[in-house]
């Protein structure tokens, strides 16, 4: 019979009961209760399943079951008595139930944690089918309304590069620009693409803002740090010039693919074989190339991963490596086909290659970055996936690839 002491200045009245049916004791309330120094230590448990006593000024109180402590709770509530008051115990009776009570909380730890993994893996898959068409309808819309997608994109994205420049892990070993000045860069690089499509191209833009950013933190307030021009500048070639190639592929190679059937069956009201340019054609190659990559990547690593591929990101392996370059260029050659763009084979697996390499160094970068930042993900924008940043690293590279491979290498764009 477990006998639980309560100190006379707890009780006014000399006998008193104490109804344990009409509550649920909770183990961390009994632990506390037999560590606290203001009672006595006197508890005697000669039977584990029986019932639960209690002693007021010296009056035994009547005993009373344990009522709806079953199961995974009673074991936790003997386990913390145990562990409270051992001398009071057999020794291996109190082992035997704290190993018990243990072993259950692993095992529940354990299920708790494949169920929060199940729902990562569902949210993840529910908001990446979602993104991915709605990124579809956008590329096939082109013009103002992918542009401004590409914008806004950039503009969130820029904002939380600069988060991560300013977070402990990196302002550690560096001094972060001011924040007045992480501000106005995220609004210069969302305008990066809207003038890109205004104008054609922005370099002369981008050298000004540069110069602009650079004088501001020249001029400032306090002691002015290399670190804060190097991490400021970096941020508008990644943040804001980099993504505008994807503006210039898409809407900037306005040549027909002629030779696309899809094109000669497109109707007049979402703008006939007109719509089908090079530039589509491109940029949806291109991202479907980018998604298989990842996607074979992520197979191949978890199915025969072994040997790590870098430290910046120590989950990514070899082998997982080589079934995304593999998936990657399966994926060009087969919508080459499709699409009948480019003509040559050698061109679509060179394509392909470049894809591929473009997204392993975007999501390589982005992994540098966060791991100085000392986070997991760059945001918390989407559920499952992390931030913006974390969506769209294998891409940031990857437009200059790509528009710089069908501008130059291509004859008359492959078609």
């Amino acid at each position: 019979m477990l006998t639980l002491p309560i100190p006379n200045n707890l009780s006014m009245a000399t006998t008193s009961y104490l109804d344990l049916s009409r509550c649920r004791p909770l183990p961390p309330f009994l632990s506390s209760l037999s560590a606290c120094p203001c009672l006595p230590s006197t508890v005697t448990l000669p039977r584990w399943r029986a019932k639960l006593g209690a002693r007021l000024d010296g009056t035994r109180l009547p005993v009373v079951g344990l009522g709806p402590i079953r199961g995974l709770g009673r074991r936790r509530l003997i386990a913390a008595v145990a562990r409270a008051e051992p001398d009071h115990l057999g020794d291996g009776n109190a082992k035997q139930e704290v190993q018990n009570g243990h072993e259950l909380s692993v095992s529940e730890d354990a299920v708790s944690e494949k169920q929060e993994k199940a729902s990562q893996l569902k949210k993840r898959i529910v908001f990446g089918l979602g993104i991915g068409l709605s990124v579809g309808v956008v590329v096939l819309a082109g013009g103002w309304i992918f542009t401004t997608v590409v914008a806004a994109a950039v503009f969130v994205g820029a904002r939380e590069y600069f988060e991560l420049v300013r977070s402990r892990g990196i302002t550690a070993g560096m001094t972060p620009p001011p924040r007045y000045v992480s501000r106005v860069c995220s609004v210069i690089c969302a305008l990066m693409p809207l003038l890109t499509l205004y104008r054609g191209q922005i370099d002369v833009s981008v050298a000004s803002a540069a110069f602009i950013v650079a004088m501001a933190l020249h001029l400032q307030r306090g002691n002015p740090r290399f670190a804060q021009l190097s991490s400021t500048l970096f941020g508008l070639f990644y943040c804001g010039y980099l993504p505008c190639f994807w503006v210039k592929l898409r809407c900037g190679l306005a040549a027909p693919a002629l030779n696309t059937g899809i094109g000669a069956s497109w109707p007049i009201v979402l703008g006939g074989q007109a719509q089908w340019t090079v530039g589509l054609v491109a940029t949806l190659i291109s991202f479907s190339s980018i998604i298989a990559a990842d996607t074979f990547a992520f197979i191949g690593g978890k199915a025969f991963g072994r040997t790590p591929l870098t430290s910046v990101s120590p989950k990514k392996t070899w082998e997982g490596t080589i079934a995304g370059l593999c998936g990657c260029i399966a994926t060009t050659v087969v919508l080459s086909n499709i699409f009948c763009w480019p003509k040559s084979l050698l061109s679509a697996m060179a394509f392909g290659i470049l894809n591929f390499f473009g997204s392993v160094f975007g999501d390589l970068t982005e992994s540098m970055i966060k791991r100085d930042a000392g986070v997991k993900d760059s945001g918390s924008l989407i559920p499952g996936h992390g931030g913006i940043l974390d969506r769209v690293d294998s891409y940031i590279f990857t437009g200059a690839l790509a528009y710089s491979f069908v501008k130059t290498f291509l004859p008359l764009y492959g078609v």
